[in-house]
């Protein structure tokens, strides 16, 4: 089974290739994903809300997606009913504005069971051993790893890890995010504690200048008050600690199951 090699640090890349995303690259399938029809062709049964496979065209363009209406949605205890789509459309929003194609085009749109949330189908390299991956030091998931301390993931499970066939690894399901209390939970613990290299903290420092502007009033209409402050309070905290987040001793730092 394959790993990809670690090396050095990601050079920025094309947000999307098309070998992953069905023969689109991010701007078509942002256009696909908002514009075309969905048809319903399956429904991933191992998910706990309700996420249906997809078919989208729009004129000569067609896709794969999937779909999660918000009436699908699994009430949970710590988070408000009905608000897992918009934090799946403002984790890739954080995404975008890193300019690292971790989290794939993604829109809030109807649908044929009402509002939710419409992603594009990643193609996955079935020769890579997820386990080998979160165990490993490859860049790219580093790169994750602070998304996910940015965005206070609460379940990077290694089954949200989508290796694909253009070497790029996506990360997707980012429903339980942008709490205001601490609750990252994930198996990319390899960096706990590491300073931020300084693309890292370049990359920080952008997105705390983006909060400032367009991408804090984007995220506004999908998250509370509360959260989008508790957001850029955890940007400003990351820059002044310099360093990795530490597994917190009052919330369970692995999710279960892990994959």
């Amino acid at each position: 089974m394959g790993v990809p090699a670690v090396g050095p640090a990601p050079e920025r890349r094309p947000a999307l290739s098309p070998i992953d995303g069905g023969g689109l690259d991010a701007p078509g399938a942002l256009d696909l994903l908002r514009q075309g029809e969905l048809t319903i062709t399956g429904r991933l049964t191992d998910a706990s809300n309700a996420t249906l496979y997809c078919e989208i065209s729009a004129g000569e363009a067609a896709g794969r997606c999937v779909y999660k209406p918000v009436r699908g949605e699994r009430a949970l205890w710590d988070f408000p009913d009905g608000t897992l789509a918009a934090r799946e459309l403002a984790a890739y929003e954080v995404s975008a504005a890193l300019e690292l194609g971790i989290v794939p085009p993604t829109v809030l749109r109807d649908g044929p069971f009402g509002e939710g949330m419409v992603q594009l189908w990643i193609d996955t390299d079935v020769t890579v051993d997820l386990v080998a991956l979160t165990r490993s030091d490859e860049p790219q998931l580093r790169r994750i790893a602070l998304f996910d301390a940015v965005i206070n993931n609460a379940d990077r499970k290694g089954g949200h890890l989508l290796p694909a066939p253009s070497g790029r690894i996506h990360g997707i399901d980012h429903g339980v995010t942008f709490h205001t209390d601490g609750k990252l939970r994930t198996l990319l613990w390899t960096w706990r504690g590491h300073r931020l290299d300084a693309e890292e903290t370049a990359l920080l420092g952008c997105l705390r200048d983006a909060l400032a502007a367009d991408l804090g009033a984007r995220l506004e209409e999908l998250l509370t008050v509360r959260e989008t402050r508790a957001l850029a309070d955890r940007v400003d905290g990351l820059l002044d600690a310099g360093r990795f987040p530490l597994p917190s001793e009052d919330w369970p730092p692995i999710p279960w199951p892990p994959f």
